[in-house]
């Protein structure tokens, strides 16, 4: 059993106070690190675990299981009590991202749903939680897989309107594209000589193709693009024939694109896709820049990846 989670388990089940970070969604608060005593009014009410339960997964599986039977979602003070619900909410996805089968995670995330979409107020903070933790690219708590599994259950809420589960269903073909093990949407770029190209005419050969969706007039994306080329690395790929880049310029203003292409290092492919991308909604570009790297047939082995993860696997290969 995973460090992780024992310590988590230690705390939720033995102390019953996890109060730690600040409580605001923008500092993503920490999950069970820095406790502080929580008074009895501001505590998380954890559940209490079975003595008869010893071993650590079934500890586990209770808990997750049944980690909001005592929380009342239907007062709405405790709902916008950020280091009670945030908090609580964060551990719980903690536990959840710490090797949880996919059907228990389902079935924990399910019953929480069914506690929070029947009640205005936690289902409005519950849905943004869930949007800034589990999508938000900024987030250290990041998890596509996850975040699947809930827009599979609110799509098919019986709690909230057609127009709400119509949102659930197309975020949810959104974030379902471009899976890890998947082949890549193809779509068609131009070169800055003006020649039409697609995605999977696009050689990588046996290596990897590296595919940098970018905007040049945005600051992360500048930091980004300067990562890149200078890793010694990744340079060393390149001229080995092991990896290609194809940055992916899709935000259609022109001449802003040909005015920074010199910025990009000459051993790329640069290309404009003249707003393909995101009219056919081929790709999740939640946040710029956006990395993908795929393999030799175009299959893709990391989905909108940090650019640390990118250069570690380029490093290993």
């Amino acid at each position: 059993m995973q460090k992780g989670f024992l310590q988590i388990l230690l705390v939720a089940c033995c102390m019953f106070s996890c109060m730690g970070g600040s409580g605001k969604g923008k500092n993503f608060p920490a999950a069970a690190v820095a406790q502080q005593p929580a008074t009895e009014e501001r505590a998380f009410p954890f559940p209490e675990i079975p003595v008869t339960l010893t071993a650590p997964e079934a500890r586990k599986e209770f808990l997750l299981l049944h980690y909001w039977d005592r929380f009342d979602f239907s007062d709405t003070v405790l709902v916008n009590t950020p280091e009670v619900t945030e908090q609580g909410f964060v551990n719980f996805i903690y536990l959840l991202a710490d090797h949880t089968p996919d059907s228990l995670a389902g079935a924990a995330i399910g019953r929480l749903c069914s506690g929070m979409e029947v009640k205005e107020q936690a289902r409005t903070v519950f849905m943004q939680l869930f949007d800034d933790y589990l999508y938000n690219a900024n987030s250290p708590y990041l998890n596509e897989p996850l975040y699947r599994i809930y827009l599979q259950r609110m799509a098919q809420s019986p709690a909230i309107d057609e127009a709400w589960r119509s949102s659930f269903r197309f975020r949810l073909a959104l974030v379902q594209r471009n899976r890890v093990g998947m082949q890549a949407e193809d779509f068609t770029y131009f070169t800055p000589d003006g020649r039409r190209r697609t995605l999977h005419a696009t050689a990588a050969g046996s290596g990897m193709l590296l595919l940098v969706f970018y905007d040049p007039e945005c600051p992360s994306c500048h930091e980004t693009l300067l990562q890149l080329a200078g890793s010694r690395d990744l340079s060393a790929a390149i001229a080995q024939g092991r990896v290609k880049v194809l940055a992916v310029y899709t935000e259609g203003n022109e001449e802003a694109w040909r005015k920074a292409l010199p910025e990009l290092p000459s051993a790329w492919q640069a290309g404009s896709d003249r707003g393909a991308v995101k009219d056919g909604l081929l790709y999740d570009l939640k946040a710029m820049p956006s990395l993908y790297l795929l393999d030799g047939r175009h299959k893709v082995l990391l989905k909108d990846a940090p650019v640390g993860q990118v250069l570690e696997a380029v490093a290993a290969k």
